[in-house]
């Protein structure tokens, strides 16, 4: 799979001068999610740790739990008009024993890059399909400082961002600050799945003592795959929307936002922030 990045023409003008070169630009096409052979959910997406998206999307949507509930994923042979494998559609087999909700009938679900699912759910049925009660984990000490140590690293860990300047980034960090994990993807929701999906594959959900750091804004949407993976700490660089904070509040996630040098805002699960530590800096 080489389609991440694309090459295209463009008109440069710089300080009035004119010329034309190629341009590296990230890569979007459509992904279809096929569960159990039937359509599901179509999204906008980087090409790359396909597979790892639609099973961390499974696990958003209360699908999937662990490996075992994971029977196999595959591309769809025969996907376009002619018969030939666009790699666009991916079919995900569950277990036997795997008891899938009534999520087919509830939506036809439609993401895009920007904003993610629309029209998600209701917070209580994020709430009643949660299988990891965040409250309920070991309790975890974050640093403001090294709150404030991550959003670099990320940065450093864009290699597709370095080439194109168009893409949004997820990651995820021990509570020591150990980068485990960094996807990158045209949509933050898309980079969030790559990593949930990986966690699942490889036996590490629920991902009860990590920091999830993502570029750009907090939305309700990627607070929602947090939660769904028993993820107990959300930082952002930008702005939370209300809705976020909202969950955040209802089922004890920590929200970070703003999050840019040693400065931040902490909306929600304060208790996991060392705030003395700050204080005493302060």
């Amino acid at each position: 799979m080489g389609r991440v990045t694309e090459r295209r023409k463009v008109i440069r003008i710089r300080d009035g001068a004119v010329t034309s070169r190629p341009d590296t630009l990230v890569a979007e096409e459509p992904l279809e999610i096929r569960l159990n052979g039937k359509p599901l959910a179509i999204t906008m997406r980087t090409p790359g740790d396909d597979f790892a998206l639609a099973a961390g999307f499974l696990v958003s949507e209360g699908v999937l739990a662990n490996a075992y509930d994971l029977q196999n994923i595959v591309y769809c042979a025969g996907a376009t008009v002619d018969g030939s494998n666009s790699y666009n559609v991916v079919d995900v087999r569950t277990a036997p024993d795997v008891v899938i909700p009534d999520i087919t009938l509830e939506r036809n679900v439609y993401t895009t890059s920007s904003c993610g699912l629309c029209g998600k759910a209701s917070l209580d049925a994020v709430r009643t399909t949660a299988r990891w009660p965040i409250a309920d984990t070991p309790p975890v000490r974050v640093e403001p400082s090294l709150l404030a140590s991550l959003p670099d690293r990320l940065r450093a860990g864009q290699r597709v961002f370095d080439r194109t300047g168009g893409l949004h980034a997820a990651a995820l960090f021990s509570e020591e600050g150990e980068l485990l994990d960094i996807r990158e993807d045209v949509g933050r929701h898309n980079a969030v799945d790559k990593l949930v999906g990986r966690a699942l594959q490889n036996g590490d959900l629920p991902l009860s003592r990590v920091i999830l750091l993502v570029s750009g804004r907090a939305s309700f949407e990627l607070a929602q795959k947090a939660v769904m993976a028993g993820i107990p700490v959300l930082a952002a660089v930008s702005a939370p929307s209300s809705l976020a904070v909202d969950l955040a509040v209802e089922t004890g996630l920590t929200l970070v936002g703003f999050l840019r040098g040693s400065n931040m805002n902490v909306y929600a699960g304060e208790d996991r922030i060392a705030l003395q530590a700050a204080a005493a800096q302060g």
